[in-house]
């Protein structure tokens, strides 16, 4: 059973209304867009009026008549002189040129119009569409375009609407005489890119979209505008867009802010990190060499005291034990904390102590960590290191947490200028929507790190399941660098320097 026939693209999309019926029942079984335009119906409404009359002012013997003149030869025509009625009632007279066809041996009438409206209706109707067009382009925001290239190169602008004077500070008659001008207008750096983009357009004929910088010399001020036009090739070589300019000065502007924005808080919570390890160390420091100290003296003093009680006083010997054994547990309490406020292998640079971490993970964790580094030592400034040493921290805590593996792999690589840390687990892996938690802090401070020193961090799933955490960041950039390099934006600004000049 074969699909109901219908009409080819391109008779479709033809100027003249084109239907197709089928030749026993006259039943209507596809209309094109002009048919449907005319007759002001979608083509489903049209297709489900049953019957949809081939001439309305026909009646059915008068109507074979005309069709008994059509022989059975494909490609034989007839003429039949129609009056069509629009869905507001009222008529147009239509010629209808009729053929017979076939497909998948189903008989076909195909019926190509042509209309006879007169010179009076016709301007009528062009009027009526010029009306709506200039209501549709007066309250367009920005400014609709047709410009044109020519295989010589010259441009022009064939239609330009009422919002160029607003948007350029140019009128349109001035760029119908001096097309060139709005070249002119665009900033230098920025006609580069003007040119490519026009370019592709028109050796692609696609769409051509691009965003830019021009200076509008009677209000002394830049603008940021955007222009959209879909090309066509005209007969002579030409290339024809038709699109539309806007303003997009202001939502530039403000993603500017926004950048700038981000760029500042990027800066303060590189700080506050810096801060808080230097805070840290000094902590750390001070709990191993006066605290520390501190119990280490006291445990002497107590064992000398220790050695003069009386022997035979048991009770005395089991308090001074007892105090000793308080000082031991003080002193191992001292220890670790001054590990976890800050490693002292990181003295030692970042190889020596990662591998400490990953020693210590696996022991207090029961995991089986390794670690591989393909350096013995790696030259880093000591917030890079901590920075990374941190990162390392994080995730392997995350994985004692969530992963639930029974294997972990950290490597580190130094690669001429970068440098990568990369942590793999076998475990249950991330889903997408838990590295979207509003709650996941411990991966956006990892990110946040890696960002402050100018580089990237992602997380990917293994090849046989769990996550695999890579950073890589470019040794000969510094954490000032990079935060500059964040907030720098085009954004709005003063005069280009031949405006200025001229």
């Amino acid at each position: 059973m074969h699909d109901t026939p219908r009409l080819a693209p391109a008779m479709r999309a033809a100027a003249p209304e084109i239907y197709l019926y089928d030749a026993a029942s006259l039943q209507l079984l596809d209309a094109n867009d002009a048919a449907c335009d005319n007759l002001q119906y979608a083509r489903k409404q049209l297709l489900a009026m049953t019957p949809f009359t081939l001439a309305p002012q026909l009646d059915a013997q008068q109507l074979a008549a005309v069709l008994a003149t059509l022989d059975d030869s494909i490609g034989a025509q007839a003429l039949l002189h129609v009056q069509q009625r629009r869905r507001d009632g009222s008529l147009y007279s239509l010629s209808l040129h009729l053929s017979r066809a076939s497909r998948h041996g189903r008989a076909l009438l195909l019926a190509e119009g042509e209309d006879l409206r007169t010179p009076q209706a016709t301007a009528a109707a062009l009027a009526q569409v010029q009306s709506r067009f200039n209501a549709i382009v007066s309250n367009t925001p920005g400014l609709v375009y047709q410009f044109c290239l020519h295989a010589d190169g010259r441009a022009a602008f064939p239609y330009l609407s009422d919002g160029c004077q607003a948007l350029l500070g140019l009128g349109p008659a001035q760029l119908h005489a001096r097309p060139e001008l709005f070249y002119q207008l665009i900033l230098a750096d920025d006609r580069a890119s003007y040119l490519e983009s026009m370019q592709a357009s028109k050796n692609a004929l696609w769409s051509w979209n691009w965003e830019g910088r021009i200076w509008i010399d009677a209000w002394k001020d830049v603008k940021w505008i955007n222009l959209r036009s879909t090309p066509r090739a005209l007969a002579d070589g030409t290339v024809q867009w038709e699109g539309i300019m806007t303003n997009i000065t202001e939502s530039r502007l403000e993603q500017s802010e926004v950048r700038q924005s981000r760029a500042r808080l990027a800066e303060l919570t590189a700080h506050i990190d810096k801060v808080k390890e230097h805070e840290r160390t000094r902590l750390a420091r001070e709990l191993h060499d006066d605290l520390g100290g501190n119990l280490t003296a006291i445990k002497m003093a107590l064992a000398m005291l220790a050695r003069r009680l009386p022997p035979d006083d048991q009770q005395l010997q089991e308090k001074a034990d007892y105090v000793d054994a308080l000082v031991d547990r003080s002193i191992d309490a001292v220890h670790r904390i001054s590990l976890d406020l800050r490693p002292s292998m990181l003295d030692l640079g970042l190889v020596a102590a990662l591998d400490w971490q990953v020693k210590e993970f696996a022991r207090q964790a029961g995991i089986e960590c390794q670690f591989i580094s393909n350096r013995q030592h790696i030259e880093l400034e000591l917030d890079q290191a901590t920075s990374l040493f941190r990162i390392a921290q994080e995730a392997l805590t995350n994985i004692a947490k969530h992963a639930q593996a029974s294997k972990v792999s950290v490597r580190l690589a130094r690669q001429r200028q970068h440098i990568s840390l990369s942590i793999a687990d076998n475990g249950v892996g991330m889903r997408l929507s838990d590295r979207a938690k509003p709650q996941s802090f411990g991966i956006r401070g990892m990110a946040e790190r890696a960002s402050a020193l100018g580089g990237t961090l992602s997380l990917m799933d293994g090849p046989d399941g769990g996550t695999i955490l890579s950073i890589k960041i470019r040794l000969t950039t510094p954490r000032e660098a990079i935060i500059a390099a964040a907030a720098s934006a085009p954004a709005h600004s003063g005069p280009p320097p031949e405006a200025a000049s001229g």
